[in-house]
């Protein structure tokens, strides 16, 4: 019995793959008698001109499937940049800019820059602060008009080198950064916006001088890169790399004259990192802006005219969302500045 029910089982197996042989068999003779049928139809030459052709149109669909329309994740139509007065600056967001327009010039997509000189996102200030003109300004302030009026896709935010207020590492301070941070990252998630997170930049200790704030800025960003489920671009380790590397060359050397406020070097450090976490290729190769740019007639004239864009809205947006801080200076009305910026664009758009 054991021997017919093994028997039995072993024919089913047989007939199984036997059914699988034939269908495949079929399958093929299929497939012959249609290359058959078309060969007579156009002729053997034309079928594989035909046949060419689809490859090649297969092909063209597939890479166009994988090129990306532009540098920022998920296309974007609006993008912000948030923070202190290195953003203010602007120089590694307008290189990042400049990386969009050349490499995607028929992208459309609006680059705002709302950073602001001296802010925190703590609420802290520091007694005295600016000689005792002004507290720091807070993004608790002003962060709902700018969501509101600009209406972002994507929001680039880096705050920290404010919000220890340039004292020692200290649990009430660093609860105060950690809760502002989360405060912003909801309302930007509530906005209906993505937030990407970017560490904040190295605090270079002047001789003599020992509060130790670096390691303030070591502490913050290592919290914001140990947030699950949160983007975090951590420009700090790039900038600390990149100064040990310079050091041992030169012991002189220092990424900003203040130790706050990073030269233009620094601000290419950090744009080279953040293009590099959203994918740009043969950036880690590139030393500097003029040779991301190099494919363009003119590189620095080009840069120059993404520089001048830049500011005009920078300023126009930050007088139109508002703030209160004192001694900025003052945007042309935001009409105004979009009628330029767009002249701008079509000069841009020449290269």
């Amino acid at each position: 019995m054991k021997k017919i029910l093994f028997l039995s089982i072993a024919l089913f197996g047989l007939v199984s793959c036997g059914e699988a042989q034939t269908t495949t068999q079929k399958k093929e003779q299929a497939k012959k008698q249609q290359t058959t049928v078309i060969n007579k139809v156009v002729g053997q030459e034309e079928f594989e001109k035909m046949m060419k052709k689809r490859l090649i149109l297969a092909f063209l669909l597939l890479i166009g499937f994988s090129v990306q329309a532009q540098i920022f994740p998920e296309n974007p139509k609006r993008v912000l940049f948030i923070g202190n007065s290195i953003t203010y600056a602007g120089r590694y967001v307008q290189i990042i800019e400049a990386y969009q327009r050349a490499k995607f010039p028929n992208q459309e997509i609006d680059i705002y820059n709302v950073g602001l000189p001296s802010e925190t996102v703590s609420g802290l200030s520091e007694d005295g602060h600016a000689s005792g003109r002004f507290p720091r300004p807070d993004l608790h302030e002003r962060l709902a008009r700018v969501l509101e009026q600009i209406k972002p896709d994507l929001v680039f935010a880096t705050y920290g080198m404010n919000d220890g207020i340039y004292l020692p590492l200290d649990s009430a301070r660093f609860l105060k950064f950690k809760e502002g941070i989360c405060w912003m990252h909801d309302q930007v998630v509530f906005s209906g916006a993505k937030i990407i997170h970017i560490t904040p930049s190295l605090y270079e200790e002047k001789p003599n001088e020992n509060i130790g704030y670096g390691k303030v800025l070591d502490a913050y960003s290592h919290w914001l890169t140990q947030q699950k489920n949160w983007q975090v671009i951590d420009t700090h380790s790039a900038l600390q790399k990149f100064l040990h590397t310079e050091l041992k060359k030169d012991v002189n050397f220092r990424i900003s004259k203040d130790g706050v406020h990073p030269g233009e070097q620094g601000h290419w450090i950090m744009a080279k990192e953040i293009l590099r976490y959203l994918g740009a290729k043969k950036i880690n190769r590139m030393n500097s802006m003029e040779e991301m740019l190099e494919p363009l007639k003119d590189p620095k004239a080009f840069f120059d005219l993404v520089v001048e864009r830049h500011n005009i809205l920078k300023d126009s947006w930050l007088t139109q969302t508002g703030h209160k801080r004192p001694e900025m200076k003052k945007g042309i009305p935001l009409s105004d500045a979009k009628l330029k910026a767009a002249d701008l664009m079509k000069k841009i758009k020449e290269f």
